[in-house]
């Protein structure tokens, strides 16, 4: 996919008028990708770029200290760079900010589409736990199922506990392990047993049987929903 430096607006000519070409010409390729359902990674970097946007447009001495910096010398030996200013005039700021002012009205709807793909997304997907739910269920696996695909698609699951200093966060890492084709014979459940008999790390894991009923790009769009989802659903009901 096509990128925005984080810096795109201050980087280079300050000009509205390049700067305008350079954000359609990204966006358009955003909403290509939204438009086949493929949410990641472009729905994550379109929200970076927007809350980037508005952090500098609240912080304006924030970005006359960024402001683009053009290279005057290079220590070989540090691997360090010193810059000077290339500029620092009011005319200049009066583009930044009607720069960023468009960009922030152009990304706003691109954000929306693609909250509303995900939303759609996540109401396709059903949780189910297989077999009885160990009282700490944030280590085990998952099986994801993409529409009326008959491939399963197996994960190990972690979730973690991240927190700053005004709130915890939950994250989650997966390992992809293997694909099974499913059938009268392989269930979920026969699945669990499968993986308890094999795998004797995790002598009593949580499994679940994640699985939508529209077919959805799995790497792009199936996947990161259905790993965010069961972080909420296993959150809720732990």
């Amino acid at each position: 996919m096509k990128s925005l430096g984080t810096n795109w607006f201050i980087e280079g000519s300050i000009d509205f008028e390049h700067k305008k070409y350079i954000l359609l010409d990204y966006l358009q390729e955003i909403n290509r990708h939204f438009d086949k359902s493929k949410l990641y990674p472009n729905l994550t970097d379109l929200i970076f770029h927007f809350n980037n946007l508005l952090y500098f447009k609240k912080n304006k001495t924030m970005l006359q200290q960024a402001f683009p910096q053009r290279l005057t010398q290079a220590d070989l030996d540090a691997v360090k760079l010193t810059y000077q200013k290339i500029v620092d005039d009011d005319n200049s700021m009066k583009e930044i900010e009607s720069i960023i002012t468009y960009a922030l009205q152009q990304m706003d709807p691109a954000i929306q589409t693609g909250k509303e793909i995900y939303d759609f997304v996540e109401s396709r997907l059903n949780i189910d736990p297989v077999g009885i739910v160990p009282l700490m269920p944030y280590h085990g696996y998952f099986s994801l199922r993409n529409g009326r695909e008959r491939t399963n698609w197996i994960y190990e699951y972690q979730i973690t506990i991240f927190e700053n200093k005004d709130d915890k966060f939950r994250g989650i890492n997966i390992n992809f392990i293997e694909t099974y084709e499913q059938s009268i014979t392989k269930t979920p459940e026969a699945l669990k047993l499968d993986l308890i008999r094999r795998n004797k790390y995790l002598p009593n894991p949580a499994v679940y049987y994640v699985h939508s009923d529209i077919t959805f790009p799995l790497e792009q769009t199936l996947l990161p929903v259905a790993k965010r989802s069961l972080v909420k659903y296993i959150s809720k009901a732990a």
